[in-house]
């Protein structure tokens, strides 16, 4: 049986806000935009690639905006990725690995899948890590 993570729901303050974000900085697909009444909205957006999509709306859930922490996107080349978002106009932090002691700066120094990390936040803050694997296969 397989089990397939579909979406992930974040909570935000501004949908629009939120969408725009996602939409025009984080270069995320727009699936769904949709509307029903003044208490309930539903957006689905995609990562580039990604089966997995995230959900942000109104009335879509009780936690509180910026409470998402720690999601990942993990892609081939993490200079690229990096390269495109701060292109795009997102505040992508430096590349960063986990060695002796916990977090130091810079990439994996032997570019290890899972290894190497840069991160940024939406206006809302929930937080994203960008992950290299260099052989993604799934």
């Amino acid at each position: 049986m397989d089990f397939k993570l579909q979406v992930v729901v974040l909570p935000v303050s501004d949908v629009d806000r939120a969408k725009a974000f996602y939409a025009d900085k984080a270069g995320f697909h727009v699936d769904v935009d949709h509307k029903a009444g003044e208490d309930f909205r539903v957006v689905q957006l995609t990562p580039p690639g990604s089966a997995c999509s995230i959900t942000i709306g109104k009335g879509v859930t009780t936690a509180e905006p910026g409470s998402a922490q720690g999601l990942h996107l993990v892609v081939t080349d993490i200079e690229a990725a990096r390269a495109e978002l701060a292109g795009r106009g997102v505040e992508v932090g430096e590349f960063f690995h986990f060695g002796a002691g916990g977090q130091t700066p810079g990439l994996d120094p032997e570019r290890r899948d899972y290894g190497s990390y840069c991160a940024f936040d939406d206006p809302d803050g929930n937080s994203w890590l960008v992950q290299e694997v260099k052989a993604l296969v799934r």
